[in-house]
C-alpha cells in the first residue's frame, strides 16, 4: 500500500512539474491587443466558466462532467463568445448558478446580449493590461455590465453582473474577428 502511494505521489509531482514548466504562448501580440481594444473590435472566446461559489453550487458542480476543481467548468472546444464591435455587442455564454427570477423563455437560459445600444469604456492599466467595461443599453435586459480584464498578450477574464442572477466569471482570450471570419 505504501509503495502504491509513493508511485502515485511521484506521478503527481512529475505531471505537475510538466504543467508548470510548459511555456504558455500568447494569444495575440501587444500591438494587436491594443489595436483590438482601442478599435472596439474583438471577440472574447470563453474557455472556462466560474460561477459564484456557494456550498450548494459547488456540491452540484462537483458531480458534473467537465467540472474542474473549485467549481470551474471547462468550456474548451465550445463556441461560447462575446463579440464587440463599434456598432454592436453580441454575447452567447452558458450560465451556471442561481437565478432570482425564472426566465420568460426556458430556452434562453444562458447569458444572451444582442444589440447596438451599449456603452464601452477601456482603461489602460499598468504593465499594458486593460479593463474594458461594456454596459448594454437595454434597461429591461438581464445583463447590467460585462467587465473584461485583458492582458497585453490577449488572455482575459470576463465578469458578468446581472439583474436577475448571481454574477459569473469566464476565463478565455480575445481574438481578431477578421481572422476568425477567414477560418
Amino acid at each position: 500500500m505504501k509503495k502504491l502511494r509513493n508511485i502515485l505521489m511521484i506521478a503527481a509531482v512529475s505531471a505537475l512539474s510538466n504543467i508548470i514548466s510548459t511555456p504558455i504562448s500568447a494569444q495575440t501580440d501587444k500591438a494587436t491587443t491594443i489595436k483590438l481594444i482601442e478599435g472596439k473590435n474583438f471577440v472574447f472566446n470563453a474557455t472556462t466558466a466560474s460561477p459564484t461559489n456557494t456550498p450548494e453550487i459547488n456540491a452540484i458542480f462537483s458531480k458534473m462532467p467537465g467540472s474542474l476543481a473549485g467549481g470551474v467548468i471547462n468550456l474548451a472546444g465550445s463556441t461560447y463568445s462575446v463579440s464587440v464591435d463599434k456598432d454592436s455587442v453580441e454575447a452567447n455564454l452558458p450560465y451556471y448558478g442561481r437565478s432570482f427570477n425564472a426566465p420568460r423563455n426556458l430556452n434562453d437560459g444562458g447569458i444572451k446580449v444582442s444589440g447596438g445600444n451599449f456603452s464601452y469604456k477601456a482603461d489602460k492599466k499598468k504593465k499594458g493590461n486593460y479593463i474594458v467595461v461594456v454596459k448594454p443599453g437595454d434597461s429591461k435586459g438581464d445583463v447590467l455590465s460585462m467587465t473584461f480584464f485583458i492582458t497585453e498578450t490577449g488572455y482575459a477574464t470576463l465578469n458578468v453582473v446581472s439583474n436577475y442572477r448571481q454574477a459569473i466569471s469566464y476565463n478565455g482570450y480575445i481574438s481578431d474577428p477578421a481572422k476568425l471570419a477567414s477560418k
